[in-house]
């Protein structure tokens, strides 16, 4: 969790209910309030001009979104949309700037923060750029892999992204990722239960 609910409220954050593919905000919209997800799922988007979809980032519970504009005071780069009926925590940006000043080591936690997505970001920019389907799809799931904490004595990482999810954040067709994660589980990289893919959490898979 980034911010403690506690803290939230003190500042001022109320909990807002979204419901399933609500636009929290689109791209070029002035950036208004900081979003800490409670409960669901949230993505931020681009489309391209013909229309196609390129995920920047999924946000789960815990998890906070779209601060840069906050910060750089620009617009949003990109638009956001609640995957799942999701329940934010919103407060508006003066509130949080305050928040950041008399807190301090969470304006520490909010730099580690985005510099972990800088590092995102380039990694998806290189592995798009350069590499095969395998290898792209492998590295994302090995990233969130090594950023989840739940299941951590699990020896499989359960991939929390449809196919339709690990296109759309590694530039690939659904096709393609649909054919490609069959060759990866046929060489004993992946596993798929019950439609699910899985990853082996420490070695690979037997």
């Amino acid at each position: 969790m980034i911010i403690n609910p506690v803290i939230l409220e003190k500042y001022g954050a109320k909990p807002i209910l979204f419901k399933k593919g609500e636009i929290l905000f689109r791209e070029r919209s002035e950036a208004t309030h900081f979003y800490q997800v409670a409960s669901g799922i949230v993505k931020m988007n681009n489309f391209n001009e013909e229309g196609t979809e390129f995920i920047q980032g999924m946000f789960h519970e815990g998890e906070s979104f779209g601060e840069p504009p906050l910060f750089g005071d620009f617009k949003y780069p990109s638009n956001a949309e609640a995957v799942t009926e999701s329940v934010l925590w919103k407060i508006p940006k003066e509130n949080f700037l305050n928040l950041l000043k008399e807190n301090f080591d969470l304006h520490l936690k909010f730099c580690s923060l985005l510099s972990q997505r800088l590092q995102f970001k380039a990694m998806i920019a290189k592995e798009i750029s350069t590499n095969t389907p395998e290898h792209r799809i492998l590295t994302l799931i090995e990233y969130f892999q090594k950023k989840s904490s739940k299941n951590a004595n699990c020896p499989f990482f359960e991939v929390p992204f449809t196919r339709q999810q690990i296109a759309d954040m590694t530039g690939l067709r659904v096709e393609t990722v649909i054919r490609t994660i069959k060759a990866l589980t046929k060489e004993n990289k992946l596993q798929i239960i019950n439609r699910k893919v899985f990853y082996p959490a420490e070695k690979e898979l037997a």
